[in-house]
């Protein structure tokens, strides 16, 4: 747990390449566009992570993981949002990797916090109903709390017999969802959970009822108008590598204006079909490629291309040991964790965390002991190992505060007297097999001692500067240190090594 002696305290040097005020600005204003062209009722397809986007915020130093929803907030007085989620989620359990939530309680989750903001929830629709008792659980669970709720089935006829696609046998079968406002926003919890079916059945219904609605996109990547192969897009291809989604060239775009532009191959494909149910319902050609469909203004309020390249090579060797922790894990495919090997090669990303990795693999191989690794913003690195009784991720959590304090070697931020009780209980009350105590454990323990201990103050005072710092760990991290790594705003990447024999994760 030693760290690196300093007189003071180490400030940020940080820097940013993405500019939210612009990207606000610039959004909002082509979504309002949107809605005129379509007299005034819109359908706009919300693709993306609302909150905590994460992959966004590192790809593009200085994005507000949380912008969607002030933009949403911008436009709140004329927009209601419906979430949608496929009742084949539901019944698997699916699993948002990032957060350890499944699906069904991150909608509970998303709403709740958009709700605390002004927005308007009105709808929740279970998509891909066929008699799933899950789904129809959980869609009595929020009617019980007074929700709409909707069911939606396979869609009649679907891909190709457009001619029943489009009739009250298909898109015609599914209840019509009373809307009051001019944008309704479509969204879900993650990919693949109907948010498209969604938007078309409501604007068959419109038509139906004499009302012209329109029909957009709305999501962050790939950037239509950055190269095919800038490293932003290559993240893309990263971070949805298990849906073998793969970045292209639009070619109905390219035909229609004699422009190049990026959209990726489950779009594209899905275009002339997309194209044949818009024409139907509307009576008229309204988009020419799956880029005009989009909104997307992202690559405007980029202010530092080198950075946003290097962010993105970054992300892209995290989501490679990430792929490889999970094969290890059981929770990817080969094909997968090759996929991810492959664009770490293309990106040519290979060294870029290089410093903290062969830092985090020398100092084990040198202690005997597994570590984590850590850059400070300044660049200098520290260590934390797994001996006596707290993790290699507590300890290099508490060795950066104690640097960044300007506190150098003093241990005794934490006492002895504050730490056993805690083992004590965790081994004889609660009947746990370690005496490690986990990341949380610690911070805990440190918080309590801000009360009477000044270097304890000094040091928790610095938690906020561990956000956006790189580490690497020489095991695969339990879920739950992970996840508190990810809340501090750390980016891990781990080893495919477990850290002993066990089969239970405590």
């Amino acid at each position: 747990m030693k760290a690196d002696k300093t007189k003071k305290s180490v400030k940020s040097t940080s820097k940013t390449c993405f500019d939210n005020d612009l990207y606000l600005k610039l959004q909002s204003e082509n979504i309002n566009k949107r809605i005129k062209k379509f007299h005034n009722k819109l359908y706009l397809e919300f693709g993306g992570k609302i909150f905590d986007d994460l992959h966004a915020a590192r790809v593009l130093p200085g994005y507000d993981p949380n912008i969607k929803t002030k933009l949403l907030q911008k436009l709140k007085d004329k927009a209601e949002i419906i979430f949608c989620i496929s009742s084949n989620d539901i019944e698997k359990n699916k699993i948002r990797a990032d957060l350890g939530l499944s699906y069904a309680d991150e909608v509970l989750r998303l709403v709740d916090n958009m709700r605390a903001l002004g927005l308007y929830i009105s709808a929740f629709v279970i998509t891909l109903f066929k008699g799933q008792p899950s789904a129809q659980k959980f869609g009595k669970k929020l009617e019980q709390r007074g929700e709409r709720v909707y069911f939606h089935r396979y869609t009649k006829g679907y891909p190709n017999d457009v001619e029943t696609i489009v009739s009250d046998e298909g898109y015609g079968a599914n209840p019509f969802i009373e809307t009051t406002r001019p944008l309704v926003i479509v969204t879900a919890p993650g990919p693949s959970s109907g948010k498209l079916a969604t938007c078309l059945s409501q604007l068959y219904h419109e038509y139906k009822r004499g009302v012209k609605a329109g029909y957009a996109k709305f999501e962050t990547f790939p950037v239509w108008n950055l190269p095919l192969k800038h490293p932003v897009n290559i993240a893309y291809e990263a971070a949805t590598a298990d849906l073998y989604d793969v970045n292209q060239i639009d070619p109905f775009h390219f035909n229609a204006y004699g422009v190049l532009t990026i959209n990726y191959n489950r779009d594209i494909a899905v275009f002339p079909v997309l194209h044949n149910i818009l024409t139907k319902i509307t009576g008229k050609e309204i988009y020419k490629s799956p880029t005009d469909m989009g909104v997307n203004m992202v690559a405007s309020a980029i202010t530092d291309d080198k950075l946003a390249c290097l962010s993105a090579r970054k992300e892209i060797l995290r989501r490679y040991y990430r792929a490889e922790c999970e094969y290890k894990l059981g929770q990817c495919t080969f094909e997968t964790l090759e996929r991810n090997k492959s664009l770490v090669t293309e990106a040519e990303a290979k060294d870029t965390l290089a410093n903290i990795i062969n830092t985090a693999k020398t100092t084990s191989k040198t202690s005997g002991f597994p570590c984590v690794a850590l850059e400070l913003p300044d660049g200098k690195i520290v260590t934390g190992k797994t001996k006596q009784i707290v993790s290699a991720s507590a300890a290099v959590v508490l060795n950066a505060l104690r640097t960044l304090a300007g506190l150098g070697d003093d241990f005794d931020i934490i006492t002895d007297d504050i730490l056993l009780p805690i083992v004590e209980y965790r081994t004889k009350v609660l009947g746990s097999r370690t005496s490690v105590l986990t990341l949380d454990d610690v911070l805990v323990a440190l918080s309590i001692c801000t009360g009477k201990n000044k270097k304890a103050k000094l040091a928790m005072q610095q938690i906020q500067n561990l956000k956006n710092c790189n580490a690497h760990c020489t095991y695969i991290l339990s879920h739950a240190e992970e996840q508190t790594l990810k809340k501090l705003g750390i980016n891990i990447t781990c080893e495919p090594v477990f850290l002993n024999s066990n089969l239970f994760e405590e």
